[in-house]
C-alpha cells in the first residue's frame, strides 16, 4: 500500500445482493469503494445499515476487506438493505430492490462531511436518492467536497427510482459522468438530446460542465470523452460468470487513472481490464489478482 493513496468515497447504498447461490455484498457506491481500495486507494463507503444481523455482517465483511467503516451509520428503526437478484443467463440479471431500508435514512453527519472535505473523489448515483432524506444528505455531502475533487455521478437507473429532477440536480453537482448503453437513451430523451452516443455525451458535458464522461457498453467496451479527446475501446473478451459490479469496478479504475494523470487510452484500457475480470467471478466484490492491480500501484502513489 502506498504511503499517500488517494482518498476515495462511495456515497449511497450498501446492501446484500440475494443471489440464488447465496448473498453477496453489493450496492453500487459500496462496490465502487471496494474496487478503489483493491486497486490501492484509501476508500470508504458512506452509507447506513440496520442495527440487525445483516448490518453487523456488513460491518464484519468491510473489516475483513480492510475497508474502514467509520462512516457507516447504524439505524435502529429500518433494516439493512437487500436486493433480490434473478439470473437471466449470459451473465445478465434482474434486480428487485426492497424499500424502507437503512440507507434511505442516510444523514450528512460531521464524520461524513469531514471525509468528503478530504476526498480526492466522491462517487454517487440515483438509487440512494430515492428518499428525500438520503437525497438531501447526498447533495449536502457532495457539496462539501473541495473544488478540485472529482464528483462522479454514476447514474445507475434502477426500477422506477429516478426522476428528471434528481438527474439534473446530480449533473449540476457532478464534474464526471458515468452511464451505460441502456441508460443513455433514457437520459437523452429526458434531456432532449439527439445524435450518436458521442454527440449525446458531448452535449451533456457542455451543458453541465462535465470534464470526463464515460459510456460503458457491456461486452462491447466503452467510450470516454474528455473535452475534445475521445477514447473508444472495444472491450476485453472473457467468459462471463455474472456482470454484477463490473460497471462499478470500471468507474473505480477510471477514477484512479484520471487522478493519476494517465492518458485517456490508458484509462479506458485498464478500466476495461478490471471490469472484464470482475465479470469472470461471482458477485460484485471478488478479490483482484496482482496482474490486474499492479498497473495501479503508481496511480495511487502521488
Amino acid at each position: 500500500m502506498p504511503d499517500h493513496p488517494f482518498t476515495i468515497v462511495g456515497l449511497g447504498e450498501i446492501l446484500w445482493d440475494l443471489l440464488p447461490s447465496g448473498k453477496q455484498l453489493g450496492g453500487a457506491p459500496a462496490n465502487f469503494a471496494y474496487h478503489a481500495q483493491a486497486l490501492g486507494a484509501s476508500a470508504s463507503p458512506v452509507t447506513r445499515v440496520g442495527n440487525d444481523e445483516l448490518g453487523r455482517e456488513i460491518l464484519d465483511r468491510l473489516s475483513a476487506l480492510g475497508e474502514p467503516a467509520d462512516c457507516v451509520q447504524m439505524d435502529d428503526s429500518a433494516p439493512t438493505g437487500t436486493v433480490t437478484v434473478e439470473m437471466l443467463g449470459d451473465g445478465d440479471h434482474r434486480f428487485t430492490i426492497h424499500e424502507g431500508v437503512a440507507w434511505d435514512n442516510l444523514e450528512a453527519d460531521s464524520a461524513n462531511l469531514a471525509l468528503a472535505q478530504s476526498a480526492n473523489a466522491v462517487c454517487f448515483g440515483t438509487l440512494a436518492q430515492r428518499s428525500p432524506v438520503s437525497r438531501h444528505a447526498i447533495q449536502t455531502i457532495v457539496a462539501a467536497t473541495r473544488s478540485d475533487a472529482l464528483r462522479i455521478f454514476d447514474i445507475n437507473l434502477r426500477q422506477h427510482y429516478y426522476s428528471m429532477e434528481v438527474i439534473e440536480q446530480s449533473l449540476h453537482a457532478a464534474n464526471v459522468l458515468k452511464l451505460n448503453h441502456e441508460e443513455l437513451p433514457i437520459v437523452a430523451e429526458m434531456l432532449g438530446l439527439d445524435g450518436a452516443p458521442i454527440e449525446r455525451l458531448a452535449q451533456i458535458s457542455k451543458r453541465y460542465g462535465i470534464v470526463l464522461a464515460a459510456l460503458t457498453r457491456g461486452g462491447a467496451g466503452s467510450l470516454l470523452l474528455a473535452g475534445d479527446r475521445i477514447s473508444d475501446h472495444a472491450g476485453v473478451p472473457v467468459k462471463i460468470v455474472d456482470s454484477i459490479g463490473a460497471g462499478d469496478a470500471f468507474t473505480a479504475a477510471m477514477t484512479l487513472g484520471w487522478l493519476a494523470g494517465w492518458d485517456l487510452e490508458e484509462i479506458n484500457h485498464r478500466a476495461n481490464e478490471v471490469a472484464s475480470y470482475v465479470c469472470t467471478q461471482p458477485g460484485a466484490t471478488p478479490a483482484l489478482p496482482p496482474g490486474i492491480t499492479a498497473p495501479f500501484a503508481t496511480a495511487t502513489n502521488r
